[in-house]
């Protein structure tokens, strides 16, 4: 149907309140990836903050390098370190205030770790033993999620919940470049865009789900302008210079803590490593885009920089060194000490009050244990909910 209008007989209205902002100017990324390390700008930055990151990174990349040995061992089912991504991890948890909550994936030990989590503890799920080897709401941090994308939509819930109740809390939630090609990242973005959640999602972008390259799952200009299409500013950022990642993703913090609402960051970095142990990344990668991106070290660009601006010597090199052996060691000692397990925690945590169905199955567990001489003392007779054991 065509309209015919006279000359001067109308004029646009404003639009009404329901209709979606449509300017994209204000949300767009940058061309480029944000650095700040090696530029003028880090002459501002931080040295107290700076050092702090630095032992960070290098306690970081030895927790990869022992949690792979441990894999290698016995001792864990499944690692999938983030050797090369350590400036990610360590930035977001250093951006969140005592009271936020960091939602991470898989990947994502190092930053639950730098959050003040137990490193043993930070491996438990990858150890086939709990679900989480630690209380979410003690240490403000999610369970490491398996699943891909499912922790986005789980802290747009909590930001907004936190919003509606009053609390001054902002969710951080990290996904890799794969999880992006899921339903649950979008609608992750959708609903909180819609109720301007105070979220900040985190994408880093290692350059490959697994063995599937980036050029594979998209073709926008970066991840980054996927914000633009859901109402939220998108930053671009250099994944390997954790002082930029660190600025990026406190501004994003502070907007949403101020009510700004979300804000998606993409940080462009590379996992030196396979997806995990069970991976043969030579079938997809070649050596030299490893080595090439080696020298983008993320470790490397930040000694670099104390090194040059006086902030660091030698002495100081060592130091971290030592006390990232001294990590280490423990983390060896303690994994290497057989839990003790007690099969009736199948039915713990499961259901405040149980079914009958698990009551049943409960049952039939507690006579074969009985039947083979091993009795399980450690669970109470109705197989109820029982405060978490520490073993």
């Amino acid at each position: 149907m065509t309209v015919l209008e006279q000359p001067g007989s109308y004029r646009p209205a404003p639009p009404p309140a329901w209709q979606p902002r449509t300017d994209p100017a204000p949300l767009l990324p940058e061309a480029e990836p944000l650095r700040v390390l090696g530029t003028p700008a880090a002459g501002g930055l931080d040295p107290v903050l700076l050092g702090r990151m630095y032992g960070e990174l290098v306690r970081g990349r030895r927790y990869n390098a022992q949690a792979t040995a441990l894999t290698r061992q016995g001792r864990l089912a499944v690692y999938p370190a983030s050797t090369g991504q350590e400036a990610c991890q360590v930035a977001a948890a250093l951006a969140l205030e005592p009271q936020d909550w960091l939602f991470p994936s898989y990947r994502d030990t190092l930053a639950a770790v730098a959050r003040g989590l137990d490193p043993v503890d930070a491996l438990t799920l990858l150890r086939g033993d709990w679900h989480t080897g630690y209380d979410p709401h003690e240490h403000r941090v999610a369970p490491l999620c398996t699943p891909l994308a499912t922790q986005l939509p789980h802290a747009v819930g909590l930001a907004h919940a936190a919003r509606l109740k009053g609390d001054d809390v902002v969710a951080l939630a990290l996904v890799g470049d794969g999880g992006t090609s899921e339903g649950d990242f979008h609608e992750a973005l959708n609903f909180a865009a819609v109720w301007r959640a105070p979220v900040v999602f985190l994408v880093q972008n290692n350059g490959f789900a697994i063995s599937v390259p980036l050029a594979k799952q998209t073709a926008a200009p970066s991840l980054a302008h996927k914000a633009v299409g859901y109402g939220m500013p998108g930053r671009l950022v250099d994944g390997n210079d954790v002082a930029a990642v660190h600025q990026v993703l406190t501004e994003a913090v502070r907007h949403a803590r101020n009510g700004g609402g979300p804000t998606l960051v993409e940080a462009v970095t590379y996992r030196m490593d396979a997806h995990t142990n069970a991976d043969d990344a030579t079938r997809y990668r070649s050596d030299a885009e490893v080595e090439a991106w080696r020298a983008h070290d993320p470790i490397a660009l930040l000694e670099r920089e104390l090194t040059g601006r006086g902030l660091l010597d030698e002495a100081g090199i060592r130091e971290a060194r030592e006390a990232a052996e001294r990590m280490a060691a423990d983390l060896r000692e303690r994994m290497n000490r057989d839990p003790v397990l007690d099969p009736m925690e199948l039915f713990t945590h499961v259901y405040a009050e149980q079914t009958a169905q698990l009551r049943e199955q409960a049952a039939q567990l507690r006579a074969e244990l009985a039947a083979a001489g091993e009795p399980s003392p450690a669970c109470r007779e109705d197989d109820g909910p029982q405060e978490g054991r520490r073993r």
